[in-house]
């Protein structure tokens, strides 16, 4: 799971009018440009990197490999072709930005913040760890569902392309190849399409987008290992969506249902205890013991169960609209467009209708 790493903070041009014109969260939108621009002054051109000779070797094999991504996404995927990615900063913490989302107790929806440009989102991003967790703290006081959890990597939609575009981080880079691909895939989709207050739409056609063009990807150039390393990874993504769907399912028919709130509360509990069994069978019987998704179940709520419909509700219609469309990028890319010109409503009827 990519966390809400698609859009991520992505309030570069939202802070930059803030400071201007005395928006009521000033202190926010001054952690978030500060926040960025420190990001952008560690960061220096790959070509710099390759050729320094205290870059560690490894170091040097992702960038260069992510360099060619970076064509590969211009050429064969239609991603926008600018300064974006072909940089590197090593931030020298394990996250980009860290999200803070909430849900009420008894609901999957996520409260949401909105922001100038950018619109609203249910999230809320921060660039040092303790602000996240203090308002994590402040939202668990007020009875909200809440999860604090660190983002690799994030898009500013292209504002930051004048000054050298969003790089590359170590919060990714030395991931598998499978991974690096789709992060990058995933942020450029953002700058390709954006609508504005539809966090669902956004990260789905996002999604969609990392999930063909890193399988195109490792078709042409992956070896037979790193493909199979990236089957695994995805089959334990594919057992992960479905066994969080059908809790997210259950919840919302209690969530909906005529019984008491005390009720609720406690079938609640109960479905969330049958969710970490499950998952618990599923970690020894179909992963050989894999680990990786441990502290997430460890915390699950429903502000964690609601971020996932923002990933994967419309996916699979993104993904159908692309085989519809002849499996042409440019063609896709148009239809989206179109799609997303719709009001919001019809917008995701006209998706889920799609054969």
């Amino acid at each position: 799971m990519a966390g809400l790493g698609g859009v991520g903070a992505a309030l570069l041009a939202a802070g930059a009018l803030c400071l201007g014109s005395g928006c009521s969260d000033l202190g926010y939108y001054r952690q978030s440009v500060g926040g960025h621009l420190d990001l952008m002054a560690r960061a220096k051109p790959v070509d710099d990197w390759l050729g320094r000779g205290d870059t560690p070797a490894a170091l040097k094999q992702r960038l260069a490999l992510s360099r060619q991504m970076r064509d590969f996404s211009v050429q064969v995927l239609k991603l926008p072709d600018n300064p974006s990615y072909r940089a590197y900063a090593d931030l020298q913490r394990p996250a980009a930005v860290w999200n803070v989302v909430a849900a009420p107790p008894l609901s999957l929806s996520l409260k949401t913040w909105c922001y100038p440009v950018t619109g609203c989102v249910g999230y809320r991003g921060y660039f040092d760890r303790a602000e996240a967790d203090a308002l994590g703290a402040q939202m668990r006081a007020e009875g909200w569902d809440v999860s604090v959890y660190g983002v690799p990597a994030y898009s500013t939609l292209g504002w930051s392309n004048w000054i050298g575009g969003d790089p590359l981080l170590n919060t990714f880079v030395n991931g598998s190849e499978g991974e690096l691909a789709r992060l990058v895939f995933h942020e450029l989709a953002h700058q390709k399409i954006y609508v504005a207050d539809d966090t669902m739409f956004n990260e789905s056609f996002a999604t969609a987008v990392e999930r063909i063009g890193t399988r195109l990807w490792l078709e042409q150039h992956g070896s037979e290992a790193v493909r199979t390393q990236y089957r695994e990874n995805q089959r334990r993504r594919q057992d992960f969506r479905e066994l969080t769907k059908r809790y997210r399912d259950k919840l919302e028919v209690l969530y909906a249902g005529e019984h008491s709130d005390d009720a609720k509360r406690a079938a609640k509990a109960e479905l969330l205890a049958q969710l970490r069994n499950e998952y618990a069978q599923t970690k020894q019987q179909r992963w050989g013991g894999f680990a990786g998704y441990d502290p997430w179940f460890a915390n699950v709520n429903n502000a964690s169960l609601g971020v996932l419909a923002a990933y994967n509700e419309l996916t699979g219609d993104f993904e159908r609209l692309f085989v519809q469309q002849g499996s042409d990028f440019e063609r896709f890319y148009a239809h989206v467009a179109q799609i997303g010109a719709l009001p919001k409503a019809q917008r995701h009827a006209t998706l889920r209708a799609i054969p």
